[in-house]
């Protein structure tokens, strides 16, 4: 400054005369030095506008350049400014983005707390903070972390400031982060070592399957769990299968703080460094002590009978295949024992089911109480069963000897009373007997079937009793199966008929009928149900037929109803204890009734004796049902079984029929005669019709008039007719 003012004087006295007046020099003076001095203040001034514009165009150069998305954003959130790289992270180009809301590139979920940020900024003032999506259009939408203050534009309206962070990277950290430490506290067991193997780590799992808790074994080795299963030979195997491939994996016992050993399945993994070397090990494991439970119940099931825990077809199969082998090789006999429990499906139909099994399950401890320990008791399912003994005497006729003395101790030892909960039940056996051994190659199908056809041989000669194979029975079963097999052609093609045996008054009359079936065979002729009823119970075709007898003799009922001399008529229809004890079959009867229009009054239920045996309630709510609606009600066979009086008294019966075996020898044998004036008494007593049945002479008939019973059925008055002769003998009267 001085040195301008020095040449501004000298400029001064160069233009000034020396002669000038002193005012005017000094005048002129100060006009040149304020002057000189506005010159110089115009040359800073520049100066510092060029210094200033510099520093702006740094500004904006660093504005924009920087990695920071930076915007202003005005009160209605309106964007007024926004640098390179929040137009990059918006997705639009700047002319467009600009005036643009800035909420639009919120996600909606992030919306409310964009706001409430708002509000804070300009209750307090202060800069806030917070992390949101932004939705770039057409893209996935972006962490970032949002910074904000608030500053005053002209006329003190706010605007905001906010910058911008990219923040994915560190959100995608964090999820690796959280899925890597759930993953470490999962179910399996995580144990990490150092390259010495020593225990660094381990996680919740870890404790709660060895029950070590981490201090316990941090510094120590994994040898702590060892079961003492293993030999070296196992540890050194797999430490050098981990130096080969980098890890191994199997399973492995060890031992658990308690003391209590337990399988694991182990994968141990090394971790390398930089130069290759292993710097730590990971083990992970799980307890599978319930999937080696789960597998031998699953082996258990699968060669086991769950009821009775005798081994099944499969694996009495494959025993015997063994034995077989065995027996060729030292020729030595063996036998089968083919075990059918008798009539047992009648303690299924009448006492329900479980307590068959209750039964089943005896007969199993009683079936292995008889044999040796080496021998093999099987069931192959329902009431059949398998025994098989083996290193039986070299000679044919001995071992058939001691084969026949253990069949008979089993045939004794199930015919023995049962206790089933409160009741009482027999239940005997037919047993097939085959031996087998010696043969070459014979197959365990073969001796399999040898003893089934035994044991039909003993069905076929009164149950209760053993019989051995001989080539006769294949001709006998044969038939049987053919039989069961015509069966079903039978109801397909409707080879059934009913014929129809009269029931007759002490007056004479005709009173009604008992619908009895017939099967018209197309090779056999006309069969009766003794010839085939029993296969019909095994294969269950006996409820098809049931309902098919049902229809048919309320078809004859409607059709009798509608002529003067049959319309009086009471037919009885035959129903078995599996055919009643259907839960449908009020609902069947009714509905058959409906649809052949038969006169419910007119209809006669016959009922066994063995329905009485048990379920005495449900069978009387369902007799009482049908009552209501006008059916009667027969008991037949009465006096056969173990019927119990007062099971009796509870039910409504209309009539009780004497059974043919007691009225065939009525006149000889003074037993039968007593059970048959007994029934009469009790008929009597309770109200009851009482009918006899195979009345076939007239001493018979005298007998039974003069002990009180007044109504019979036999063929002293008519053998079982077809309905063409039925109707005629109606017409003709009896004789």
């Amino acid at each position: 400054m001085e040195t301008l003012r020095e040449a501004a004087e000298a400029a001064l006295r160069e233009q000034v005369a020396a002669d000038a007046p002193e005012p005017l020099r000094r005048a002129l003076h100060e006009l040149l030095v304020h002057q000189v001095e506005l010159e110089v203040q115009n040359e800073e001034l520049g100066r510092a506008q060029l210094a200033l514009e510099a520093q702006r165009a740094r500004y904006v150069e660093l504005y924009e350049q920087a990695p920071m998305g930076y915007c202003t954003v005005d009160e209605e959130e309106l964007i007024l400014t926004a640098n390179a790289a929040a137009v990059a992270m918006l997705g639009l180009p700047c002319e467009e983005l600009l005036r643009q809301r800035f909420t639009r590139f919120i996600h909606h979920d992030d919306q409310d707390s964009l706001y409430l940020l708002r509000l804070r900024l300009l209750k307090t003032g202060a800069p806030q903070s917070l992390e949101l999506r932004i939705v770039k259009p057409g893209c996935e939408p972006v962490w970032v972390q949002l910074s904000a203050n608030v500053a005053h534009a002209e006329g003190g309206i706010p605007v905001f400031r906010l910058g911008l962070s990219d923040i994915s990277r560190i959100k995608l950290l964090e999820v690796e982060l959280r899925i890597a430490a759930t993953t470490f506290d999962s179910h399996e067991g995580v144990v990490i070592t150092d390259a010495g193997k020593a225990i660094l780590r381990t996680n919740k799992a870890f404790t709660r399957i060895t029950g070590y808790a981490p201090e316990e074994v941090a510094g120590r080795q994994p040898s702590v769990l060892k079961s003492g299963r293993h030999d070296a030979d196992f540890y050194a195997s797999m430490w050098d299968s981990i130096a080969v491939s980098g890890s191994w994996q199997g399973e492995i016992w060890n031992r658990r703080k308690s003391g209590e050993l337990y399988p694991e399945w182990l994968t141990i993994t090394a971790v390398k460094d930089e130069a290759g070397n292993s710097s730590h090990y990971v083990g992970t494991f799980t307890d599978v002590s319930a999937r080696k439970s789960a597998e031998d119940q699953i082996k258990a099931l699968a060669f086991h009978d769950p009821l009775t825990q005798l081994p099944n077809r499969r694996l009495f199969t494959d025993r015997l295949e063994q034995a077989l082998a065995l027996g060729y090789r030292h020729q030595r006999k063996g036998a089968l024992l083919f075990v059918d429990l008798d009539n047992f499906k009648n303690i299924n139909d009448t006492l329900g089911h479980d307590q068959g099994d209750l039964l089943l399950k005896q007969v199993a401890w009683r079936l292995n109480s008889c044999v040796r320990e080496g021998d093999t008791v099987a069931r192959l399912g329902g009431d059949e069963f398998l025994v098989m003994l083996e290193n039986l005497s070299d000679d044919s006729l001995d071992a058939a000897r001691q084969a026949e003395s253990v069949g008979e101790k089993i045939r004794l030892a199930l015919a023995r009373s049962y206790q089933l909960n409160h009741s009482e039940q027999r239940c005997s056996a037919s047993i097939g007997i085959t031996l087998f051994g010696g043969e070459p190659h014979e197959s365990s199908a073969e001796p399999l079937k040898r003893a089934d056809l035994a044991m039909y041989q003993a069905k076929l000669a009164g149950r209760n009793t053993l019989r051995f194979y001989d080539q006769e029975m294949q001709a006998v079963v044969t038939a049987r199966s053919a039989l069961e097999v015509g069966l079903h052609t039978a109801l397909e093609q409707r080879q059934f008929v009913l014929h129809y045996q009269a029931q007759v008054s002490g007056q004479g009359q005709v009173t009604g009928a008992e619908a009895l079936l017939r099967w018209v065979h197309p090779e056999r002729g006309l069969l009766v149900p003794a010839d085939f009823m029993s296969i019909a119970e095994d294969s269950g075709l006996i409820l098809p037929l049931g309902q098919w007898v049902l229809e048919a003799a309320c078809s004859q009922l409607a059709q009798w109803a509608q002529h003067a001399q049959s319309a009086h008529l009471m037919l009885t229809v035959n129903v078995s204890a599996r055919q009643f004890n259907q839960k449908s079959f009020v609902d069947q009867v009714l509905a058959t009734l409906v649809k052949t229009g038969a006169n419910p009054r007119r209809l006669v239920l016959e009922l066994t004796e063995s329905l009485l045996l048990s379920h005495v309630d449900a069978v009387a709510a369902k007799m009482t049902a049908l009552k209501a609606k006008g059916l009667g009600f027969s008991l037949d066979d009465f006096g056969t079984g173990f019927s119990s009086l007062a099971g009796l008294k509870r039910l409504p019966l209309d009539e009780l029929k004497i059974d043919q075996g007691f009225v065939r020898n009525i006149l000889t044998d003074p037993d039968d005669a007593a059970i048959a004036r007994m029934v009469i008494t009790l008929a009597q007593n309770f109200g009851l019709k009482v009918v006899a049945e195979g009345v076939e002479t007239q001493e018979q008939r005298n007998h039974l008039a003069s002990q009180g019973c007044n109504d019979w059925q036999g063929h002293l008055f008519s053998r079982p007719l077809a309905i063409q002769e039925f109707d005629h003998f109606l017409r003709s009267g009896l004789d």
